[in-house]
């Protein structure tokens, strides 16, 4: 019980440590000196392309699915956000998101703890701007969460790894995760999906993938014609990270037409 007590003097690498070996992102000023993640998710330039693409978020209510350590939450809010409702699934995340909140004063924001797709499924509210940066390719069925962004949303901005045999033939450690194709299917929309497990991952302090012990992977193609699917068919693709070292990846900007 003692263990759960500190002799320290508050600080901030105090609050850092409550979570150590966990953190996935570094932070920016004036907190850089934080020893932490490594991942520069509070000054994202694939966040701030990808929101400037769709016309700015100034003023707007933003949905923002998995902020894991509340990033992007930030940026949103520095990029001119209202609000952003922001829902985290694992509770050690959701946990750092409150650190963030605090250490950071973050205003402007709420952030639930609570499987995103329970909360999208029944939701009546409309966002003016989706945001599931890193999300999409730890879904068992990817056309669904798509399917859903659209109801709730008329613009989306997507950051996901996708399936391609080529590119992950080149990393053997990532190509030996990912199975032979099933069919997957929501509303209309089939396609091939690559079923991706976690393995020995889900062991890691720092795992931050999903509920599941795997989930579907999308081609790139599939990817895109789901979301033409569902109405959000004024698209464009940036920062292809075809050598990602977790599998390829891009950023999607997608809106459905005024």
């Amino acid at each position: 019980m003692l263990d759960h007590y500190t002799k320290r003097a508050p600080d901030a690498q105090n609050t850092i440590d409550l979570f150590s070996g966990e953190w996935s992102s570094s932070f920016p000023e004036p907190f850089k000196q934080l020893d932490a993640g490594y991942a520069p998710l509070f000054e994202d330039p694939r966040i701030e392309w990808a929101t400037s693409t769709l016309g700015g978020c100034e003023g707007q209510r933003v949905l923002e699915l998995g902020p894991l350590e509340s990033g992007h939450t930030w940026l949103l809010r520095r990029l001119g956000a209202s609000s952003v409702t922001a829902i985290e699934s694992n509770s050690r995340a959701y946990l750092r998101c409150l650190v963030v909140k605090e250490l950071m004063q973050l205003q402007g924001t709420q952030t639930l703890y609570g499987d995103f797709l329970e909360y999208l499924r029944p939701c009546t509210e409309h966002f003016d701007l989706c945001l599931a940066s890193g999300v999409l390719y730890h879904m068992v069925n990817p056309a669904e969460l798509i399917g859903l962004i659209a109801k709730v949303s008329d613009r989306a901005i997507i950051w996901t790894h996708y399936y391609d045999q080529a590119l992950l033939e080149q990393e053997p450690t990532n190509h030996y995760r990912l199975t032979e194709p099933t069919t997957g299917s929501y509303e209309g929309f089939e396609s091939p999906l690559y079923r991706q497990n976690y393995g020995h991952s889900l062991a890691n302090p720092a795992f931050c993938g999903s509920s599941n012990e795997f989930s579907n992977w999308m081609t790139r193609a599939d990817i895109l014609n789901c979301l033409r699917h569902f109405g959000l068919t004024e698209i464009e693709i940036g920062w292809e990270e075809p050598g990602h070292p977790h599998g390829p990846a891009f950023t999607v900007a997608a809106a459905r037409p005024a």
